[in-house]
């Protein structure tokens, strides 16, 4: 079955708006809806972060049908898993059963506010598969304690708790990290057309079949602007054109100053070769169906700039996710 996501981009719109956003967007059509969890939006010029969790708990409030995903949530240094577990378990009873738990594991643009340092990779990747084994143990509403390498926990429930639990996405970006966490999670988070991604996750041992019980679910930002092409490729230089560092500088950089600096050099051709620009819709289409082509089954779209949300999906998503579904099957 082919979805089609929208994100609720908190990097880019304030918390009110991102409810808006949200109920409308289910009006229009899309099957699900992905937040993203930051402290710090990645580009000053983007302007935004609010507390993702808050803004979950409205937008299961206001819609009634599509899924609703953490799109990730780190669940090892700003939020202690324990934590994590207990919001999971309420915006779940919130959302009626919609709700999926992603989880990654963080970039230092969020995690450094504690003071903690930044750890690497592997400590990391180490951090987030103790934390899914806390957050698996709390969801059967056991008494936990926990005594770990990284964490600790002191007998602690979760009392509310929805019936059939939280399902688990997991953050993975390479065959290693699926090795590391794909019999821990029940679906595949993931930021590249890769189906050596998808076969790597169903030779796993003891994951589900993409496609037979777990999904595997993308994004792909789009500049769509009514105005054309040339608006549209400024807007994405301007709020977006940190994407073309790659997961393995996004997730070491500390500061919104630091990918300024580190994005200087990209242009806005170099931006426009990578993200659809302007209001041709079969160019989204196909930028989008690589993806599909790869076996993924979920795709959720980046509307780029708060200031176009509104007409976008007023003007745009529903002819859109007409295309999209007919173009994958």
């Amino acid at each position: 079955m082919t979805r089609v996501g929208y994100t609720l981009m908190t990097e880019q719109s304030g918390p009110k708006e991102l409810v808006a956003y949200a109920e409308k967007a289910e009006h229009v059509g899309f099957d699900f809806e992905v937040m993203s969890d930051h402290y710090f939006p990645w580009l000053s010029a983007q302007g935004h972060a609010p507390y993702a969790w808050s803004v979950l708990g409205a937008v299961a409030h206001v819609t009634n049908r599509v899924e609703l995903y953490t799109y990730v949530t780190c669940p090892t240094m700003r939020y202690h898993p324990a934590v994590v577990a207990q919001k999971a378990a309420t915006i779940q009873l919130l959302a009626d059963g919609r709700f999926t738990l992603g989880l990654g594991s963080g970039e230092n643009l969020n995690e450094h506010v504690i003071g903690e340092g930044w750890p690497a990779v592997d400590a990391r990747q180490q951090m987030l598969a103790e934390a899914i084994e806390i957050i698996r143990a709390l969801h059967t509403g056991e008494l936990v304690t926990h005594d770990g390498e990284y964490f600790r926990v002191d007998s602690a429930r979760i009392w509310d708790l929805p019936d059939g639990g939280i399902p688990i996405g997991v953050a993975a970006g390479g065959p290693e990290a699926i090795e590391a966490f794909g019999a821990l999670g029940d679906h595949l988070i993931a930021t590249e057309p890769s189906a050596d991604l998808i076969a790597a996750w169903n030779n796993q041992e003891g994951t589900k079949r993409i496609g037979k019980g777990a999904k595997a679910i993308g994004q792909i930002p789009i500049s769509w602007d009514p105005s054309g092409r040339k608006a549209a490729v400024a807007r994405a230089h301007e709020q977006f054109r940190w994407f073309a560092g790659g997961w393995a500088v996004n997730a070491d950089l500390p500061t919104t100053a630091g990918f300024a600096g580190a994005s200087t050099f990209v242009r806005e051709e170099d931006v426009a070769e990578s993200i659809p620009c302007g209001d041709d819709l079969d160019a989204i289409v196909e930028a989008v169906l690589p993806y599909w082509e790869a076996g993924f089954t979920d795709i959720a779209l980046v509307q780029i700039g708060d200031e176009l949300q509104e007409r976008f999906l007023d003007e745009a998503a529903e002819p859109l996710l007409e295309k999209l579904r007919a173009a994958a099957g």
